[in-house]
């Protein structure tokens, strides 16, 4: 855990561990924390990401192991964004695990795609002149591109200094985690899983959703960052998420 930097609010149990998606950092989460008023949370940079140490090689059970001790074993939901809900379904077994919620995991990949994550992971860092260059890449690599103010001082955790220029804090070498399995992940979890989307999200349907879980959340007017475009209308429209605030 000393590895991680980690970003918390106190309140009151269960509480709510926050993993924000590929190329993001924990920060994402402000706006929901911001909603869970009164509820504690807990949101870490995932490896390789933002002031997180990277890892050897990526897996999702390797990056669900590295945050598994933010886990309050009195009782944790955990949410999950895309990347960051596939490692919260590996999580779903840990002690005090109440409930993963995950949102916009794309649940489909082709050949095709898996072949182009696999050759980011390949790539050498982009190196920039300025700090405003490196911090567009990083909000076009998170997804991120006009949802985010590029002058935000909480993007500071998310680019480098590296020699005389910059670079995104990502190890593009996460990219190389592969196919998530998620079909097998639920089958495996001991508690119960809720699947969101966002109305407008293009990397999953609801129909995807729907072949794996009997009940997925659609989020009216959202795209695939539907917790940073509306965290409130995110925390309202999830019930698992709602009845935390009660």
């Amino acid at each position: 855990m000393t590895d991680l930097r980690v970003l918390s609010g106190a309140g009151d149990a269960p509480a709510v561990l926050l993993l924000h998606g590929l190329g993001a950092t924990a920060d994402v989460w402000e706006g929901v924390a911001r909603e869970l008023d009164g509820v504690a949370w807990v949101a870490p940079d995932l490896p390789g990401h933002g002031g997180s140490r990277p890892l050897g090689r990526y897996t999702f059970a390797g990056v669900a192991e590295a945050v598994a001790d933010l886990v309050d074993e009195r009782g944790t939901v955990v949410v999950g964004h895309s990347f960051g809900g596939v490692v919260g379904l590996h999580l779903a077994g840990r002690p005090g695990v109440r409930a993963v919620i995950g949102v916009g995991i794309k649940v489909a990949w082709t050949g095709e795609e898996l072949g182009r994550a696999a050759a980011l992971a390949e790539r050498a860092p982009s190196a920039f002149a300025t700090r405003a260059e490196a911090v567009r890449r990083h909000l076009r690599v998170a997804g991120l591109d006009g949802l985010v103010d590029p002058a935000d001082p909480a993007l500071d955790a998310a680019v480098v200094r590296d020699g005389d220029g910059w670079r995104i804090a990502l190890d593009q070498r996460a990219f190389a985690v592969g196919e998530p399995g998620v079909a097998g992940l639920l089958a495996a979890a001991p508690v119960p899983v809720v699947l969101a989307r966002g109305e407008h999200d293009t990397m999953v349907t609801r129909e995807q959703l729907a072949a794996l879980v009997p009940d997925p959340v659609d989020l009216p007017g959202l795209g695939h960052n539907a917790h940073v475009e509306a965290p409130a209308a995110l925390v309202a429209g999830i019930p698992a998420l709602r009845a935390l605030r009660a």
